[in-house]
């Protein structure tokens, strides 16, 4: 009984200790934290490879192995930053673990979840969007123009990918104009840019619909990436009376209630 007791608070003392360790690893500023979060992020870029090369690998015998070892290595992926979290309840509620989540549910699940595969790709907006992301590779852009302007980059690059797969998975093979997936990335291309070639066009009304959404889609992804490279930059500090998160850089009241502003700069 004692024995079995000790092994008990032996496990209880062990988790603590674990989450410590992961939340030092993954939020830690010392440089076998940096070196691990560059490891995770290449390992995040490799599955998304995967997850972009996965139509044309679909049909190799390897493919199915290959999927289920992906989903392993994301889900050790989400169960250690779960762990690393302070409060499970809040992480779980996050957007972009809800995406991860169901990314990994489409790996484990491929044969039933085939039709919503193309989803994946929105593994490419959960990664640029990661605080992991801008405090490693992109410190020296967090909080600025740069970060705006590559999380627009990386929505639109998501945008192509998810509406290219929703094409090829709802069109290849029943359709004479999309043959694979390259004439679906070609229409979704096409039809996004407003270039309108009409070689290749959707059949019917749901055919038109779908058109519609993605130039519609793609006008306004394409004005938000504008307005991040062209407007004024602006600094993210929140006011301490009001909120307001964007200020000017050499700001020294907030415009909407006259606070006080001790905004940070370069020089400290």
């Amino acid at each position: 009984m004692s024995g079995g007791g000790e092994g008990e608070e032996g496990r209880r003392r062990r988790l603590p200790r674990l989450r410590a360790r992961l939340h030092e690893l993954y939020y830690g500023h010392s440089r076998r934290s940096v070196h691990f979060r560059l490891g995770v992020i290449a390992v995040d870029l490799v599955l998304i490879a995967f997850f972009v090369a996965a139509p044309f690998l679909r049909q190799t015998p390897a493919f199915l192995a290959v999927d289920y070892f992906v989903a392993f290595v994301l889900a050790v992926d989400l169960v250690a930053r779960a762990l690393a979290w302070p409060d499970l309840k809040s992480w779980f509620r996050r957007p972009i673990v809800l995406v991860d989540l169901f990314v990994l549910a489409t790996l484990l699940a491929p044969q039933w979840l085939f039709n919503l595969a193309f989803l994946r790709a929105l593994r490419i907006w959960t990664l640029f969007h990661s605080d992991i992301f801008w405090r490693t590779v992109g410190r020296r852009y967090d909080d600025t123009r740069w970060e705006d302007a590559a999380r627009a980059v990386s929505t639109l690059v998501t945008f192509v990918f998810v509406a290219t797969g929703f094409v090829y998975t709802s069109f290849a093979g029943r359709h004479p104009g999309i043959e694979g997936y390259v004439d679906a990335l070609y229409f979704t291309v096409a039809t996004l840019t407003t270039t309108g070639f009409g070689d290749v066009t959707l059949p019917g009304t749901w055919g038109k619909v779908i058109s519609i959404v993605i130039m519609i889609s793609g006008i306004t992804l394409f004005v938000r990436l504008a307005q991040t490279l062209i407007r004024p930059y602006k600094v993210r500090f929140a006011c301490p009376v009001c909120g307001l998160l964007r200020h000017d850089p050499d700001a020294v009241h907030c415009k909407a209630c006259g606070a006080v502003l001790n905004i940070p700069n370069e020089d400290g």
